[in-house]
C-alpha cells in the first residue's frame, strides 16, 4: 500500500485547526502528523515531522504567514496550501504567498455549509499539492528556518523572470480571433507569467483558472496593474474585444456565445465538471461552438483531466491547440491527460509560450 500523505496544519484559531484536521483524517489516502498555533511551533514540526503538504493561515500572531512562507521556501520547501479569509488584504496576501511558492489557496470555514464543502475541497488540494512540483521564485539567497524573526512585511510581487523578460510586439490575428486559457494548480503564477509578456494588442482572451470564489476577483485585479492589456473578472453578457481579458468568477462556469454583438459571456452555475466550477472543459468546449477554427487553446498546469477533451474540441474545430510541457508544470495532470488523447498540436515550456502564442496567431492568420 502506498503510504498516507503528511499534512502539518498551521493555524493560531483552535476551531480551524481541529476542522481542518477532521476533514483530512476522514480521508483514507492522508493524515494529521500534526498542527501548530503559530510559525514557531511549525517551524520545528516541519523539521522533525517531515510533512508532505502544509496548510498554512495567513493571519497569524508573532508573525504572519506570508513572511514565514517566504522562510520555509527558501530553507525546507514544502508543498504548501494556503488557507485564507475573504478579506482583501487576505485575498491579496494570498496571491503574494502563490507567488512566493504556495501551490493553491483555498478559503477559511466559516459556518456549517462551508465546512461541508471544504472537505472535498481540501482533499483534492492536498492530492494535488502532494504531487505539486514547487517552483522557487528568484529571490534573495536561503535563509536558515532557524532564524525566525517576527515582522509584517508585504513587499509588492514582481515576476520571477520580469527582469529578464520583454514584452513581444503587438500580434497579428485574425478580427475574430480569441485565445482561451485554462489552468489549476500553478496556474495563477502561469497566467501571470505569460500575459506580462504579451502586448496591449492582442486577441480577446477567457481564461478559466481553479481557483475559490472570492479569490478570483483578486487575481483579475492583480493582473489588470501589472499587465499591458484589460483584464477584469468576467460578468454575464460582457462583450469580448482585441485587448481584453476576461477571468471566470470562482464557482461560476464561463462559457462564451455567438451573437450578433460579438462574442458574448455566460455565466452559468450548473453542476461542476471534472469535480470543478468553473470547469476549463466548459469553457473551451463554448468556445469551440462559438469560435471554432479562429479560436486558440492553451491548457496549462494542474492537477487531473479538466480541459482535455475542451482543447480535443478545440482542436477537431480547427483550432490550434497549445499544452504546457512536465518540466515546466507545477503539476503536469490536465495537459498530460490532454497529450494522451491527441488533443495538443504543441507542446511548450512556461518560457516559449508567449512566443509560440505568437507565432501560432501569425500563421493562423495567413491560412485561415
Amino acid at each position: 500500500m502506498n503510504a498516507k500523505i503528511k499534512v502539518l496544519i498551521v493555524d493560531d484559531s483552535a476551531i480551524v485547526r481541529k476542522i481542518l484536521s477532521e476533514a483530512v483524517s476522514s480521508q483514507p489516502d492522508m493524515e494529521v502528523v500534526g498542527t501548530a498555533p503559530d510559525p514557531y511551533v511549525a517551524r520545528d514540526k516541519i523539521l522533525a515531522l517531515k510533512p508532505d503538504v502544509l496548510t498554512l493561515d495567513i493571519e497569524m500572531p508573532r508573525m504572519d504567514g506570508l513572511t514565514f512562507l517566504k522562510k520555509v521556501m527558501r530553507f525546507h520547501p514544502v508543498p504548501t496550501i494556503v488557507i485564507s479569509s475573504l478579506s482583501q488584504a487576505s485575498t491579496t496576501a494570498a496571491l503574494d504567498a502563490l507567488r512566493f511558492g504556495a501551490v493553491d489557496v483555498l478559503a477559511k470555514p466559516s459556518g456549517p455549509y462551508s465546512v461541508g464543502d471544504l472537505r472535498l475541497s481540501l482533499a483534492t488540494r492536498i492530492r494535488a499539492a502532494a504531487q505539486s512540483r514547487v517552483m522557487l521564485p528568484a529571490t534573495a539567497p536561503p535563509l536558515p528556518l532557524l532564524s525566525l524573526v517576527p515582522r509584517r512585511e508585504h513587499p509588492p510581487i514582481a515576476s520571477p523572470h520580469a527582469e529578464t523578460m520583454e514584452r513581444l510586439p503587438a500580434f497579428s490575428f485574425h478580427p475574430s480571433t480569441v485565445l482561451a486559457i485554462g489552468a489549476s494548480t500553478g496556474g495563477t503564477v502561469a497566467i501571470q507569467d505569460i500575459l506580462l509578456r504579451l502586448p496591449a494588442d492582442m486577441p480577446g482572451t477567457v481564461i478559466t483558472q481553479h481557483i475559490p470564489a472570492g479569490f478570483s476577483l483578486a487575481f483579475a485585479n492583480r493582473l489588470n496593474t501589472l499587465c499591458a492589456m484589460e483584464v477584469r473578472e468576467a460578468i454575464d453578457g460582457d462583450l469580448l474585444q482585441p485587448g481584453l481579458v476576461l477571468v471566470a468568477p470562482g464557482d461560476f462556469h464561463l462559457l462564451l456565445r455567438r451573437t450578433t454583438r460579438g462574442f458574448v459571456t455566460e455565466l452559468q452555475q450548473g453542476p461542476q465538471v471534472c469535480y470543478q466550477r468553473p470547469s476549463v472543459d466548459v469553457m473551451f468546449a463554448s468556445v469551440a461552438q462559438a469560435v471554432g477554427i479562429h479560436a486558440l487553446g492553451l491548457l496549462l498546469t494542474g492537477m487531473g483531466t479538466d480541459g482535455a477533451k475542451g482543447l480535443l474540441a478545440l482542436k477537431r474545430a480547427g483550432a490550434p491547440t497549445i499544452a504546457q510541457d512536465e518540466a515546466s508544470s507545477v503539476v503536469y495532470g490536465m495537459p498530460r491527460e490532454a497529450a494522451r488523447i491527441g488533443a495538443v498540436d504543441t507542446v511548450a515550456s512556461l518560457h516559449d509560450v508567449p512566443e509560440i502564442l505568437s507565432e501560432t496567431l501569425r500563421r493562423h492568420a495567413r491560412s485561415a
